[in-house]
């Protein structure tokens, strides 16, 4: 599903390859995107929020990449680490900011995304999915959102999470139970 890191680029990368790191950047970016927005949702119908924070993380990584001392994890381990910090920073921002800021849009330009039933739709379920995820431990979130929604494996997330391989797996499969549990007993009920 996922592929690891070779640590022989993350050496180069380290060392100032500027083709390693672009290497790296390439592989780790997409799954970076994906987690940001899992974790940060859709603000004023688009993901530019976690986007950006995405963005943030790769700057952040090249950044730290001097200072990077293997330690026995995976380098995916201190990626996703830093992309977690940047997270918990980007929801600090948006309690504290509250106000969102939308952008106008040329109104004569032909707009090529759903329009606003689907939109009310998607958002609407989005809210609901994020309720029921939000009704689990923390620990166990992280899980569903590094597996299902990055694609990470049960060793990487574990790495990340500090559990072995089976631990994952044992709480991915709770999480779920506890996620159909909760969508059986109906969304409405979460959303009250």
């Amino acid at each position: 599903m996922t592929t690891a890191i070779e640590p022989e680029l993350v050496r180069r990368a380290v060392d100032g390859d500027r083709a390693a790191m672009a290497t790296l950047l390439t592989d780790v970016r997409p799954r970076l995107v994906r987690y940001c927005r899992a974790r940060l949702g859709r603000v004023g119908g688009a993901y530019t929020t976690a986007d950006d924070v995405a963005q943030e993380v790769c700057l952040a990584v090249l950044k730290a990449l001097p200072r990077y001392r293997e330690q026995g994890r995976p380098f995916t381990a201190f990626v996703f680490a830093v992309a977690a910090n940047k997270v918990a920073d980007a929801q600090r921002a948006a309690v504290r900011d509250s106000a969102v800021d939308v952008t106008d849009t040329p109104l004569e330009r032909p707009d090529g995304a759903p329009g606003p039933e689907q939109q009310a739709v998607a958002t609407d379920l989005a809210r609901r999915l994020a309720a029921l995820l939000h009704r689990l431990p923390d620990v166990q979130r992280e899980i569903i959102t590094l597996r299902v929604a990055v694609g990470l494996t049960a060793e990487e997330v574990g790495t990340i999470l500090g559990m072995s391989a089976a631990a994952v797996r044992v709480a991915q499969s709770r999480a779920l139970a506890r996620l159909r549990t909760l969508a059986g007993s109906g969304l409405d009920e979460v959303t009250a």
